[in-house]
Order: C-alpha cells, then sequence, then structure tokens
C-alpha cells in the first residue's frame, strides 16, 4: 500500500497505471483500490471520493486514449 500525503492526481494515476491492481491511501480521501487499471468505486463514500475517483479514472482513460492514437 503506498501512502500519498497530499491529492496528487498525476502521481496517483502514474502509480496506478504501473501497478496495474492494489490499494493505496490518500489523506483526507482514505483507503482507494484499483483494478486492471481503474480505481473501483466504493459502495458507500463521500461525494469528494466519488469525484476524486471519477476524475482518476478519466485521467487514466485519457492517457490511455492518447498511448493508442500516438
Amino acid at each position: 500500500m503506498r501512502v500519498f500525503p497530499v491529492y496528487a492526481p498525476k502521481l496517483i494515476v502514474k502509480h496506478a497505471r504501473i501497478f496495474v491492481s492494489g490499494v493505496i491511501w490518500v489523506k483526507d480521501l482514505g483507503r482507494l483500490e484499483f483494478e486492471k487499471g481503474k480505481f473501483l468505486l466504493p459502495r458507500q463514500s463521500l461525494p469528494q471520493v466519488k469525484r476524486a475517483i471519477m476524475e482518476l479514472n478519466e485521467m487514466i482513460e485519457h492517457q490511455h486514449n492518447e498511448a493508442k492514437t500516438a
């Protein structure tokens, strides 16, 4: 489990793309799980956590699409 003391989306996405599946902990967001390079949305979570997960997954998808076209 990697600990991020601040919410740094680019670093978090980089970590998720490298390790493909696992768990990270982000200060103020808590524990986030990712599987197959995408972050999983917990059943019950705060709105700020849902927004962050949606943002992270969008960044992952955008990077994936860029890699396809390059």
